[in-house]
């Protein structure tokens, strides 16, 4: 069955059940944060599956997505101005521990790795159902108040992820996020989100999610002393019989609506030339070449 039917068939769209306790409580009166953080691809050398154009993630060296490490310093920042604890949330394979232990070895506080066969070949929508679930299977132990999460990945580059948790898990969204105001009232968060065309101001209860631009903090740098004392830190495992047996539909290559056609690291091209002649020459011949490779408009 097609997850639009799947996604139909309640029209309060309940497959992915809210939390129905989600509400603001704090962790030992302080904030509780969540942080959603993936590991992608170090270069564009890397895998594909030529049936499924499904990124084999075990090809080539990882590492942290880098729009995530805003995300990381976002949490970190919250935590030392209003105290609190800082979790983190990635899907993928086991492999993927790693990034969990470089956000410990930043200050990250408890780490979830959700990872199953099952999930794999998730398209943006299917992802974001498995990490709701995920999610939902945390706030059994502890509600978040915040959920952050980075920009876009480097990878699948859809800038998706925050919206569509929020979605599934019904509660508010802010993206582009350029600045964390003030917490008011332990009970909401007034923010800044750059809409492109003007800068709004928004305050929103919690819990929230929110997606943080580049820039809103220059992230930290992982440290030795915290990578010492990290070392012993417990990482938790989910898979998909931890998650609601009611959404296995939604999960995985076969609950994803999209698929890929084709993907295919970028030409490289090491091709060097050496112009010589005078600075009206070699300026006239440039500009032919640009005009030529489409670099610039019309007009221009």
């Amino acid at each position: 069955m097609k997850f639009q039917e799947i996604f139909n068939q309640s029209s309060n769209r309940n497959l992915v059940r809210p939390i129905d306790n989600l509400i603001f409580t704090p962790y030992n009166n302080l904030m509780n944060i969540l942080v959603l953080i993936k590991q992608v691809p170090m270069s564009s050398d890397i895998g594909v599956d030529e049936e499924t154009g499904v990124i084999k993630r075990d090809s080539g060296d990882s590492k942290m997505n880098p729009y995530d490490l805003y995300g990381l310093e976002t949490a970190f920042q919250l935590k030392e101005e209003y105290g609190g604890k800082v979790s983190v949330l990635t899907m993928g394979p086991p492999a993927a521990e790693a990034v969990i232990r470089e956000a410990y070895m930043m200050g990250a506080d408890e780490g979830w790795l959700l990872s199953d066969r099952v999930f794999a070949g998730s398209d943006v929508l299917a992802t974001s159902a498995a990490l709701s679930g995920g999610i939902q299977a945390m706030e059994n132990r502890s509600p978040f108040d915040l959920i952050i999460c980075g920009k876009q990945t480097t990878d699948g580059d859809t800038g998706q992820i925050a919206s569509e948790c929020s979605e599934f898990l019904q509660i508010p969204c802010i993206t582009n996020v350029v600045s964390i105001d003030s917490i008011i009232h332990d009970d909401s968060i007034s923010l800044s989100s750059d809409l492109g065309h003007r800068i709004e101001k928004v305050k929103v209860p919690f819990p929230a999610m929110i997606a943080v631009e580049k820039g809103i903090y220059q992230p930290r740098l992982p440290s030795y002393i915290l990578k010492k004392k990290s070392a012993g830190y417990q990482i938790n495992w989910l898979n998909q019989e931890d998650l609601d047996k009611t959404n296995a539909a939604l999960y995985g290559l076969e609950g994803s609506p999209t698929q890929v056609v084709r993907i295919f690291p970028p030409d490289s091209n090491t091709e060097q030339e050496i112009w010589k002649g005078t600075a009206e020459e070699l300026s006239s011949r440039l500009f032919s070449l640009l005009e030529d490779e489409k670099f610039l408009q019309e007009g221009i």
